[in-house]
């Protein structure tokens, strides 16, 4: 066999494999989403009412936008190292429905420090390895949570607007994709820019 039919023969074998490749990742893709709207139908068939909604899903560390029912994006985020509830002090990341109090921080640059939900110049040193570190940046955005729910993530004692729970981006991006954060929703900074964009103020926010 020549060198010419053995190079051919190599290349279509390789564009054979990317293509199975890419559709199997296709098809996963395709499983995650299918998944995440199964899990949404035991919770509240009503999502599908919504015209955009987030969903957080604590146990598989991800966030989904949903789009009239549809998985739109899905991100991997970091939640509470706590574990989840409601109870203020507790660091925890507080389960059921919210709506999103207030967006903060729009054309700040990115991995910009937020303290006390204002930026005073500093711009975070990404780490990206699997590091924890004493501090608990928040970053780029913030999707400030308000709870809907009475006694279970708002009024006195659990309620997750008084608590501070945000949706925001993290120095500590080697982190997410697992329970890292004292209670907020953490994500990768550009990731939480482009989810900045695409809500607004009263976007309900799921978190199950």
């Amino acid at each position: 066999m020549s060198h010419n039919i053995i190079t051919k023969n190599f290349k279509i074998l390789t564009f054979l494999f990317i293509l199975s490749s890419c559709s199997s990742l296709q098809d996963i893709n395709k499983m995650n989403k299918n998944s995440t709207i199964v899990e949404l139908e035991s919770i509240d068939s009503s999502y599908k009412s919504l015209e955009n909604l987030i969903y957080v899903d604590i146990s598989s560390q991800t966030l989904s936008y949903i789009v009239k029912g549809t998985v739109s994006k899905k991100y991997n985020i970091s939640s509470s190292y706590y574990g989840t509830g409601s109870v203020a002090n507790s660091l925890k990341t507080p389960l059921g429905k919210h709506e999103i109090y207030k967006k903060i921080g729009n054309e700040l640059p990115i991995n910009a420090i937020l303290k006390g939900r204002v930026w005073n110049g500093a711009i975070a040193d990404i780490i990206e390895g699997p590091i924890d570190t004493d501090y608990d940046h928040v970053t780029s955005r913030i999707l400030w949570l308000d709870g809907l729910e009475e006694g279970k993530n708002k009024g006195n004692g659990v309620d997750s607007r008084n608590r501070y729970i945000y949706i925001h981006g993290t120095a500590e991006e080697g982190l997410i994709g697992k329970p890292a954060s004292d209670g907020c929703i953490r994500m990768y900074n550009n990731e939480v820019i482009e989810l900045f964009e695409l809500v607004s103020e009263k976007t309900q926010v799921w978190i199950y």
